[in-house]
């Protein structure tokens, strides 16, 4: 069922956005035993995910590559191997999946480009027609992308809040299926599974940074450890960290220099916020601000490193040089960071 994180409120498992009253919904079935199919892709989980049939392709397990970093085991899961070089394919898959049950066969979203180019891919697949709207500042390498695998392309002069304003306005005139992965329930379903993978991998670190704008990540990777302590897999929850940029923080204060190069966190009032400051209550986690100058300073670290990403990626290294820094992530600690997402969508240098 869906239940809406502000009444309480519950709903079948249909598609739907929102509780009617205005408050966002989660996924919430029974505890089950974690048991993993012999997979080699994410229908490994198809026992713990909202959906009785799945489209193709099928997200993969990604691989996690350590080092150590000034005395802490950094753990990097490099989620811009997914098919179409990001995370979203997670939350794109089940979204989509969910779509084809219900003979949903046209839809729109707002995206900075990832998310967009998750669902068109996958809508692709199953025949779904996507329209996305974007800001004229998105890059032009996901544009060209986004393009290539036929999505409707809708430009918005403003910023990231305007063009997810303009997307409701134009979902309401048009009656086309509104698939907002901030909003949607089912995208977080696909999110989720970036923490069994981890916990599969290197079991349960001590910390795991975010980034974190819409928190689809974020609450994707609090629900995917939640649910494994439920079912007595685990006894904890790591500690996790929403990594923001500044000028658009949400959780962190509010700063006045805005960091331009993470464009997929530049999200000042995501609709999620309570659920995201729930969570760092709930891991006694933390939220670091990362400016443009420390992107650029990790995302060339990771270049020289053998991690060809976007910016907005970098950021969660910053934060834990910064953690690091402050004694909060002490020496032989393990962190795990996602790499959100590729930089061959890049089309002009950074």
């Amino acid at each position: 069922m869906l239940r809406c994180s502000r009444c309480g409120r519950t709903y079948p498992e249909a598609f739907r956005l929102t509780c009617e009253c205005g408050g966002t919904l989660l996924v919430e079935r029974p505890p089950e035993t974690f048991t993993p199919e012999p997979f080699l892709d994410a229908r490994r989980y198809l026992n713990h995910l909202p959906i009785e049939n799945y489209v193709i392709p099928v997200p993969t397990i990604t691989p996690v590559s350590e080092m150590e970093i000034n005395g802490v085991k950094a753990i990097f899961k490099l989620e811009y191997l997914q098919p179409s070089g990001s995370f979203k394919d997670r939350g794109a898959w089940v979204t989509v999946s969910k779509l084809l049950e219900e003979g949903i066969s046209e839809v729109v979203l707002d995206s900075s480009g990832n998310a967009a180019l998750s669902l068109a891919l996958y809508g692709l697949s199953a025949g779904i027609k996507v329209h996305t709207f974007v800001s004229y500042d998105t890059s032009p390498g996901k544009l060209s992308l986004l393009q290539q695998l036929g999505a409707v392309v809708h430009y918005v002069e403003g910023d990231r809040m305007t063009v997810h304003e303009r997307t409701a306005e134009f979902s309401e005139r048009s009656g086309i299926t509104y698939v907002s992965h901030w909003l949607n329930p089912y995208f977080l379903e696909g999110t989720k599974t970036i923490a069994f993978e981890i916990y599969e991998q290197v079991g349960v670190p001590d910390w795991v940074l975010s980034p974190a704008g819409s928190g689809t990540l974020f609450l994707g990777l609090w629900k995917g450890f939640s649910e494994l302590k439920a079912t007595g897999e685990i006894e904890g929850l790591p500690r996790l960290v929403a990594v923001q940029a500044s000028g658009y923080e949400s959780l962190c204060g509010r700063s006045h220099a805005r960091n331009a190069l993470a464009e997929g966190i530049a999200i000042p009032e995501p609709p999620r916020l309570d659920e995201m400051k729930r969570v760092l209550r709930e891991t006694d986690g933390l939220c670091v601000s990362i400016n443009e100058l420390e992107t650029m300073g990790a995302l060339n670290w990771l270049k020289r490193h053998g991690f060809l990403v976007e910016p907005t990626s970098a950021v969660v290294l910053s934060a834990l040089w910064k953690l690091i820094e402050m004694g909060e992530i002490k020496r032989g600690e393990r962190a795990v960071l996602p790499l959100t997402g590729s930089g061959l969508k890049l089309t002009q240098g950074i």
